[in-house]
């Protein structure tokens, strides 16, 4: 990817160069995607806050989201602002749009980073291929697709919350509430880490230029749907490992950080023990949690 950093891509628009360049670059990518969810995952919670009649009571009419704005900065300062204040009311529209935009966002930012290598390695193609006079689609077709998956997927771990939230499974930092589940979630994100589905996806990930010289397209539906394929074979790869956050926390920034490390390192091609020793990990923390949370219920023994 270093070299491929140090490589132009002159015969593409100039959009488009400026999007494999930035692809190019994964680590910086990374640490923008980051800082920008943590800011909007901070402001969404302000925004549920500051609602009129309770934190997550629906907007007044006529009322706008930019509308709560002054409210939720106002909110942010406040020294007793926690997430602890969302469960004071219920899941209405505006609050199930919100977590929505959240999930959206953290998928957006955890995945774009482990997706550099396949979008670059498109861009390279398509300008080699504009070199030659052949027509090519923009990469932001390809990454459109992409983005597709992921924001559907995004509506599913939506969905998920709220049934998880209306089990009180999820405390009030949208975390797990039971250690049993966050044990249940981390064993079978490890298991799957050496399933064959997760290494056959995992390949497709890592090997894009096969996939794309098998299946090259000329017109941006085709361009889509081969974005739409990819984005598929990176859900088949991460979802697992997406769903550890309901076990740490929703919104633990740390976790999105060091998760999206995982992926896409996996990503560029490291081989199975890497992968093979995330599963390993995975799995005894998850034994870590559910001995734990068996002790704590355990009774003590008279002396």
């Amino acid at each position: 990817m270093t070299e491929a950093a140090d490589r132009e891509l002159t015969h593409l628009s100039p959009a488009a160069s400026r999007l494999g360049a930035v692809f190019a670059r994964p680590k910086r990518l990374a640490v923008i995607c980051v800082v920008a969810l943590a800011g909007l995952g901070w402001l969404t919670l302000a925004i549920m806050i500051a609602g009129h009649e309770g934190p997550l009571a629906p907007l007044g009419p006529g009322m706008g989201l930019l509308d709560l704005l002054p409210r939720a900065l106002t909110v942010l300062c406040r020294p007793e602002f926690g997430v602890a204040a969302l469960h004071h009311g219920g899941w209405g529209a505006t609050t199930f749009a919100l977590v929505a935009l959240m999930w959206g966002a953290m998928t957006l930012a955890m995945m774009l980073p482990s997706a550099a290598p396949m979008i670059f390695t498109y861009a390279e193609i398509a300008d080699t291929a504009a070199r030659k006079g052949e027509p090519v689609v923009s990469p932001f077709t390809l990454a459109g697709g992409y983005m597709v998956v992921w924001l559907a997927f995004a509506a599913g771990a939506t969905i998920a919350q709220l049934v998880l939230a209306r089990f009180a499974l999820l405390d009030p930092g949208m975390a797990s509430a039971s250690g049993l589940f966050s044990g249940a979630i981390f064993v079978a994100a490890g298991v799957y880490q050496f399933s064959a589905l997760k290494h056959s996806c995992l390949q497709q990930c890592q090997q894009p230029f096969p996939f794309f010289f098998a299946n090259w397209a000329t017109t941006p539906r085709g361009v889509l749907r081969l974005g739409v394929k990819q984005g598929l074979y990176f859900v088949g790869c991460c979802w697992a490992m997406m769903l550890v956050m309901f076990a740490v926390g929703v919104m633990n920034v740390i976790w999105m950080a060091a998760l999206g490390m995982v992926m896409t390192i996996e990503k560029i091609g490291t081989g199975k023990r890497f992968t093979y020793a995330v599963g390993v990990v995975l799995i005894v923390v998850g034994v870590g949690f559910v001995f734990t949370a068996v002790a704590a219920h355990w009774p003590a023994r008279a002396i």
